[in-house]
């Protein structure tokens, strides 16, 4: 074996090296008073440095025969997930005080799972493929559990763990009988031998279903909601966003790259899923009172908003729109799980009735909420209408000769946006108009949640208007 083509792999080379640091530091800080400060520090410095190494790494590499390809769009979707994580683990840090025994476990799970997404998107083979998601979803498991003595937690991470195993199985099988249809697991020679039978429809079917559990997508997101609601908060936000974009992203390369010339088969199949997506995770999210189980059912909403990219003709145009709409989600999704963490950690609660007359209290505070909640919805002019807007216009794009299904599917999604308006407004209400004689006290937030909300409430103003973003990951799509 020759070693050196490690180097084609420096970022995940270098996150190993970063989990070995974290790892070492947490034993040398066992008894250190300041040890979850000092732990999310290099944890933060880790992540800001992988960061950079992306940056510089923007020429496509390949290694081991081809089992690991990345490319320049796979790169820029690893710089967006890791500055989602970056924002976790500093909303986290409030949270980890309560528990300073165990956040060098924390820290080096979230690492794990970035390192397990990493090989998920740079897979050049069913089985590294395979294997990435599976580094990325136990460590994954180990984090919802993290509150193990509460009966939430340990039930949602019971459900996850299941979840996770049965769609693991079917994934498993579905790659099965692709092996046996094209006699390999790489994807370049998959795609040449590829034909459309039988054996090979079961087996994208079966594919397609064990990642759907994955991205939440209707009718595979069952579990989505008590194991949002048992984790701990910044899990349910790294849960709901990086391993989403992460999975969503893999799907989207193996459907247009090695399923392309099956596109009549799996482009209906999409559709199907999109609206239900959509449309059953409105309706289910207006009736929630529980705010992490509304924000479970708006990220599967979400889930289907995103796939929307992947039914256009034009894979570059959806690849773009796809990881633009990620890049916005992450920072509307984790300011409002961060703002969920804040209320929480000041003797709030989850529940929607916790946030009446939070304006009167915590004015700033609810302010940031709205700002959040009106770009999910996508209400211009924040992000969240512009990343919508991409999605929709690379959904019909190609799709003017027979354009009725496309279309369909967008303008269903449109209805729904104006559903989704209506349940996050029932937030909004709650903060501003419902009246309460005994709203949450007035309350100082510490540095990190402060930070962790400047860079969120950036991202929500100003990858609307700053095109030079969207430029840059278009040009990566070419």
């Amino acid at each position: 074996m020759n070693y050196s083509q490690f180097l084609n792999m420096m970022p995940e080379a270098f996150l190993v090296l970063w989990l070995v640091v974290v790892f070492v530091a947490d034993f040398c800080l066992m008894k250190d008073e300041q040890k979850t400060r000092k732990l999310g520090l290099i944890t933060m410095g880790a992540l800001i440095c992988q960061t950079c190494l992306l940056f510089g790494c923007q020429e496509p590499q390949t290694a081991f025969g081809g089992i690991y390809v990345t490319s320049q769009m796979v790169n820029v979707m690893k710089i967006i997930l890791t500055a989602g994580t970056l924002i976790v683990v500093i909303m986290s840090h409030t949270w980890l005080e309560t528990n300073k025994k165990l956040s060098g476990e924390f820290f080096m799970l979230v690492l794990s799972t970035l390192l397990g997404m990493y090989m998920m998107m740079s897979s050049g083979s069913f089985l590294m493929f395979f294997l990435g998601l599976e580094m990325a979803s136990v460590p994954m498991a180990c984090m919802v559990a993290f509150d193990k003595n509460r009966k939430n937690s340990a039930e949602g991470a019971a459900k996850y763990i299941l979840v996770a195993t049965f769609s693991s199985g079917v994934m498993l099988f579905g790659i099965s009988f692709i092996y046996a249809a094209t006699g390999s697991l790489y994807f370049d020679n998959v795609t040449a031998a590829l034909t459309e039978s039988p054996l090979t429809i079961m087996g994208l079917v079966f594919f397609f279903s064990g990642l759907g559990f994955k991205i939440s997508l209707v009718p595979f997101h069952f579990w989505t909601a008590d194991t949002y609601q048992g984790a701990p908060t910044p899990v349910t936000g790294y849960l709901s966003v990086v391993s989403k974009g992460a999975a969503a992203l893999t799907l989207c390369i193996i459907l247009t790259k090695v399923f392309g010339s099956m596109v009549d088969v799996w482009n209906p199949m999409l559709w199907i899923v999109i609206v239900l997506s959509i449309t059953v995770a409105n309706l289910f999210a207006i009736r929630q009172s529980e705010l992490k189980r509304f924000m479970a059912f708006s990220s599967i909403s979400q889930a289907g908003y995103i796939m929307l990219a992947v039914i256009g003709a034009d894979p570059q145009a959806g690849a773009t729109a796809l990881t633009f709409y990620v890049l916005v989600y992450v920072a509307a999704n984790m300011a409002v799980f961060t703002v969920i963490s804040a209320v929480e950690h000041n003797g709030g609660s989850t529940q929607m009735s916790a946030y009446n007359g939070l304006y009167q209290t915590n004015p700033k505070l609810a302010l940031l909420m709205t700002l959040a909640l009106f770009s999910l919805a996508g209400i211009p002019p924040f992000a969240g209408m512009f990343s919508k807007f991409f999605v929709f216009l690379a959904a019909v794009r190609g799709h003017e000769i027979a354009p009725f299904w496309p279309y369909f599917v967008v303008l269903i999604a449109l209805v729904n946006t104006v559903i989704s308006l209506y349940y996050y407004l029932l937030i909004v209400k709650a903060m501003y108009i419902t009246k309460e004689d005994s709203p949450l006290p007035t309350f100082t937030m510490d540095g990190t949640t402060k930070l962790s909300l400047a860079l969120c409430t950036a991202g929500i103003c100003l990858l609307g208007i700053v095109s030079c973003v969207y430029e840059w990951i278009a040009a990566a799509a070419l």
